[in-house]
């Protein structure tokens, strides 16, 4: 039987420090988990938490429907008399995720009641539920705790709530406290006393032992385990669905219903909507992972693939990439000059080699795109050619009215000129820049991610790096500028692309004649 994800990220994962979903935000997520990515359940929202939330809930039950899917759809109640599950039902929900207190502790000191009188109160909020037609699970909040410092009261709730209409049977770690041996006997004394019973496990990050104890309860035999994307959640965060994916299908060789492939875009739409980036060596999602840098990786790439593991970058829909930079050696630019279609001879190689480790150590950023221009520069010892230059730009902010771009570019030695208003001041600027292109029927990339860092305590005439990626005739690189204004790293950036494009379609034949020479 294949083991049940329920993914919390539009719940749980949006008590993130400064992430809240909008309603087309978490109608458009939720149709990625269960179409796309294809997890079993998703916990979509808190009960009575705003008129948003409440309005997010009914878009998302509406479409769930019409799909039949409503059953997968999660919302997470309280123990307080109807309130709550009169906010689920008004919302077309059907499953109450109820939160109890799991451990002694929280019930003695936070709702000042004996254990008796909790359980008396959940009792009557699960008979009011399943009276109104909702199908029950039990959250035991601090489960963790109770297990450690309470286990006398966790068997007390348990032994007499197992035999009410409870479908699911939610074990939080609900501070991140927990280690692999501690999840591993918890989970195993659940499962033993309670054999009947369908239990799940909810692990936070505060450790980084989320994904390891979540290893630990799948060995046990746990029936369900819950996850976020990007492993967003309140504090260090929940365990990330990536790694889920990995220890479920490379470890454990567990059945389930994940679509591994789908994951790099609910990924990407999860970082856009949430604000939070995915770290670069965030595994299985992050933009490094699948990158080698040492020039002994990618020459053991080369020779029957001595550094590839399970993890494939095409099962996740990435591809394989090799830096360049200090640490290149010239197996990993002999892979990026396939990705590009030139060859080299030895001495040719060993020059340009020499040159991008000269960047390196400078610090300077080395992309695949380069190294047609470090090609020219170093073998054919002509200047680098840039067909696109910036003749001239104004940018106009004024307070109540949009931002306004006059342009002057110069193109294989012909200026144009064209003005726009935007958005912003980088929008103005792309849309008087895109009319330049339409003008001259020339097909242009699509911005695929913008990003601007600051130096740590930067002041504000620090320097501002700008980093875009786009996407050309299904190729996609990103360029790089840095300038005091963010504007105009943003502009710097979106030059070195135009002249990356327009060099690529200009010099075809000088590629040719180097790739024949060589």
């Amino acid at each position: 039987m294949a083991i049940e994800i329920m993914d919390t990220t539009l719940r749980d994962g949006e008590q993130t420090m400064g992430v809240s979903f909008n309603p087309v935000e978490k109608e458009t997520i939720a149709r990625g988990l269960l179409n796309e990515i294809g997890v079993d359940r998703i916990e979509v929202a808190s009960a009575r938490v705003s008129e948003g939330e409440f309005e997010g809930v009914r878009r998302i039950t509406r479409w769930a429907k019409e799909k039949d899917l409503l059953q997968k759809i999660e919302i997470l109640a309280f123990i307080d008399g109807t309130t709550s599950i009169d906010w689920i039902v008004s919302g077309g929900g059907m499953v109450a995720n109820l939160l109890c207190k799991g451990s002694l502790k929280h019930v003695r000191e936070q709702l000042l009641k004996t254990p008796e009188q909790h359980l008396d109160n959940i009792r009557k909020v699960i008979k009011y539920a399943t009276g109104k037609g909702l199908q029950v699970n039990l959250y035991l909040e601090d489960w963790s705790n109770g297990m450690i410092n309470s286990p006398e009261y966790v068997f007390f709730l348990m032994d007499h709530l197992k035999n009410e209409p409870v479908e699911r049977f939610m074990l939080p770690d609900t501070l991140g406290i927990f280690n692999q041996e501690q999840t591993s006997r918890f989970i195993r004394q659940m499962l033993n006393r309670y054999p009947g019973l369908h239990f799940d496990f909810h692990a936070h990050n505060d450790y980084d032992l989320a994904a390891a104890n979540v290893f630990a309860a799948v060995r046990e035999g746990i029936q369900g385990i819950h996850t976020t994307v990007n492993g967003l959640g309140e504090r260090a965060g929940n365990v990330s669905l990536a790694s889920v994916i990995g220890i479920l299908n490379d470890h454990l060789k567990v059945p389930n219903h994940l679509k591994e492939e789908s994951l790099t875009h609910i990924s990407r739409l999860v970082e856009s909507f949430s604000g939070i980036r995915i770290p670069a060596n965030m595994p299985l999602s992050g933009e490094n992972v699948f990158t080698q840098t040492c020039g002994v990786h990618a020459d053991g790439d080369s020779k029957n693939n001595l550094y590839f593991n399970d993890l494939l970058p095409e099962r996740f829909g990435r591809k394989r990439n090799y830096a360049l930079g200090k640490t290149s050696g010239k197996a990993n630019i002999l892979k990026n000059l396939e990705r590009i279609g030139i060859q080299l001879d030895p001495e040719s190689m060993q020059k340009v080699t020499r040159k991008i480790i000269e960047l390196g150590d400078k610090k300077e950023h080395v992309t695949a795109e380069d190294l047609p221009f470090i090609i020219a520069d170093v073998l054919i010892r002509e200047p680098v050619n840039e067909p696109v230059k910036i003749v001239s730009y104004s940018l106009t902010l004024s307070n109540g009215l949009k931002p306004v771009a006059n342009i002057a570019i110069e193109i294989n030695g012909e200026t144009y000129k064209e003005n726009s208003v935007g958005d912003g001041q980088y929008d103005a600027f792309m849309k008087a820049l895109w009319k330049i292109y339409d003008k001259l029927e020339k097909s242009r990339p699509v911005l695929k991610d913008y990003v601007v860092t600051i130096p740590p305590g930067g002041k504000t005439d620090a320097l501002v790096s700008a980093a875009i990626t786009w996407e050309y005739n299904g190729y996609e690189f990103k360029t790089r500028g840095l300038e005091a204004d963010q504007t105009e790293a943003a502009i710097k950036a979106t030059l070195r692309m135009l002249n990356i494009i327009e060099s690529l379609e200009n010099n075809k034949k000088k590629v040719e004649k180097i790739k024949h020479e060589s």
